[in-house]
């Protein structure tokens, strides 16, 4: 049999209390019928759940949260499938891949932010690698 995780994951029927809030906020905000794994998984530390969720729909999802972000729904996918793919998380690689085509998102588009990753992962390895003292710098808004 195959382990879904290493803790065992709360199903929605036996959510009760902040799980089961949560677990309909989840719903209702992405705009899906059923909560995924992850959530699942991280219901079984209720308090984590509530933290690592409040954040993510705080950033991924800021229009829910009575926030108007400076990047579009877009933009974050793409940023979180960059940094997932770094991190070679595949759960959120699939995760995010598809929210991106939910929102439009083509084979073209994916595997040109791939390419980007892939070279500035190099980049920067080599950057770091070489211990380049930074001499392109940002300017400083002033206060």
């Amino acid at each position: 049999m195959t382990r879904a995780a290493t803790v065992r994951l709360v199903a929605e029927e036996e959510a009760t209390g902040k799980v089961a809030e949560i677990y309909a906020d989840i719903k209702a905000t992405k705009g899906i019928p059923a909560v995924p794994n992850f959530w699942r998984v991280l219901a079984s530390h209720p308090d984590n759940l509530e933290m690592i969720w409040t954040r993510l729909k705080a950033l991924m999802h800021p229009e829910a949260s009575g926030r108007e972000s400076p990047l579009d729904p877009r933009t974050r996918e793409i940023i979180a499938l960059a940094v997932s793919a770094t991190n070679g998380c595949a759960y959120c690689i699939n995760s995010h891949t598809a929210a991106l085509r939910k929102l439009g998102c083509d084979t073209e588009t994916l595997g040109e932010v791939m390419a980007i990753v892939a070279l500035f992962n190099s980049t920067n390895t080599l950057a770091d690698g070489y211990q380049i003292t930074p001499d392109v710098l940002p300017p400083v808004e002033e206060v």
